[in-house]
């Protein structure tokens, strides 16, 4: 299975980037369709399309596109889908760039590990089918699916200084594990999930997570900050920094009017050349805090932005942020995060007109509570729980959860880049298996 993402993901690199490499300057409409095709270890393998449908009006500002339009439409094999479309343009209004993003997100298993990290106990052998003390493969799991509206717009203020504002509307549909759904896809009673209670309905039935929380809601939200940029370059930059800081608020409709909430995001990007372009030092360190008001568990566990520049923007843990540790495992209402790499060229070579390089990425990752939750449970299932306050908290809350591992890089002329990544946790807690492989297109920052 590896193989053939792998394989597939190529293909789709150099098609795409032939077309872009041509000399001849491009005019009017241009798209292509590719397979979607990725592996996660947290999602499984992912399978679908995508398009990309670019308009360059009569040439004059090529190689970059008047408009741009984005649709994906994929699903994976642990029961995560993925449907997106997209907008993008510098010329719509004359010196603003403008972001417009419609996306849906169901997602019959998502992880739930508890909150304030290290405080949730994690026991890998309830969810192991192998071990006497097994409950259900969704016992860390419950049901989410997120809509997502967002209309971003991004100016100068003097280069290399940025304003940005946008809104945008989030809806999560939250509720337990759908066993029934589930044990409709197989006919073999061995892969059945048992009709047994989960750490999210634990969490639902001790008012960790309250009522109107358990069902979701809709979250209209406003957001504006600035942006620095002195990259080299947007796509695979060598040297330079990218930082922004920004404002979100979000208000609650209907039952979640009592969950308005202000978050406060920074996040600091810097390429350092060590050798030419073939050493190159990458670090990213960014945080999340709740400022004020009540917010949801369930917002908790996405990462805000600026404006969209991929689908999934999932909580601390996982390919998007954490590698090795378990998706969504750092769980609070304020978390900071950082990564680290070593991006190297090993082989450079040309292929016709094209050029590739091979690269090894060594990595550190790491997350952590900066703001816990007040109360946690850290093993409802056999009823120990506690109730913290400033002089009694567990002594591992603040402790940083670490993930590290190796990427191998794949480079198609700098724009197109296959990653695969492989990870692990550093700390059991955070993830009983060893390895963790994450087959994605691109740097994750």
């Amino acid at each position: 299975m590896k193989k053939t993402v792998f394989i597939s993901l190529l293909i789709g690199c150099v098609l795409t980037a032939s077309a872009q490499e041509e000399k001849h300057v491009r005019q009017g409409w241009t798209f292509g369709v590719l397979p979607s095709v990725a592996y996660d270890a947290d999602l499984g393998f992912q399978y679908g399309a995508l398009t990309n449908i670019y308009y360059f009006g009569d040439g004059s500002t090529y190689p970059e596109y008047l408009h741009s339009f984005y649709a994906e439409a994929a699903y994976t094999t642990k029961h995560f889908g993925l449907f997106r479309l997209s907008y993008d343009s510098k010329h719509l209004i004359p010196n603003h760039r403008l972001s417009v993003d419609l996306t849906y997100l169901p997602d019959q298993m998502c992880d739930f590990y508890g909150f304030n990290g290290y405080q949730s106990e994690y026991n890998a052998a309830y969810s192991n089918q192998n071990d006497a003390a097994y409950i259900s493969r969704a016992y860390y799991k419950y049901h989410r699916d997120l809509f997502r509206f967002s209309a971003d717009l991004q100016g100068d203020i003097h280069r290399p200084w940025y304003w940005n504002a946008g809104l945008g509307l989030l809806h999560f549909g939250v509720g337990p594990v759908d066993i029934d759904r589930l044990n409709s896809f197989t006919s073999k009673e061995e892969n059945k999930l048992p009709d047994t209670v989960s750490l999210f309905d634990y969490y639902v039935r001790d008012g960790y997570i309250s009522a109107a929380e358990a069902q979701g809601g809709f979250h209209p939200y406003l957001h504006g900050g600035v942006t620095y940029d002195t990259r080299d370059r947007q796509q695979n930059p060598t040297r330079g920094i990218h930082a922004d800081a920004f404002l979100t608020y979000y208000a609650g409709l209907g039952d979640m009017s009592d969950y308005n909430n202000l978050k406060f995001n920074a996040n600091f990007r810097h390429y350092l050349s060590l050798y030419t372009d073939r050493l190159i030092l990458a670090y990213r360190i960014g945080t999340q805090l709740t400022l004020a008001g009540n917010s949801p568990f369930y917002l908790n566990t996405y990462l805000n932005q600026l404006y969209m520049q991929r689908v999934v923007y999932e909580g601390l843990g996982g390919a998007n942020s954490v590698r090795g540790i378990m998706r969504n495992r750092i769980l609070a209402p304020g978390v900071a995060f950082a990564n680290v790499e070593l991006r190297t060229r090993i082989v450079s070579l040309k292929v016709g007109k094209n050029m590739f390089y091979l690269g090894l990425n060594p990595f550190v990752d790491a997350g952590m509570v900066v703001q816990p939750y007040p109360t946690v449970s850290h093993d409802p299932h056999i009823g120990a729980a506690v109730a913290d306050d400033e002089t009694n908290i567990d002594n591992r809350t603040y402790d940083p959860h670490l993930g590290g591992g190796l990427g191998l890089k794949v480079a198609m002329n700098d724009n197109f880049v296959l990653s695969v990544d492989w990870a692990t946790a550093f700390d059991k807690q955070d993830n009983s298996k060893f390895s963790n492989l994450y087959i994605k297109m691109g740097y994750m920052f």
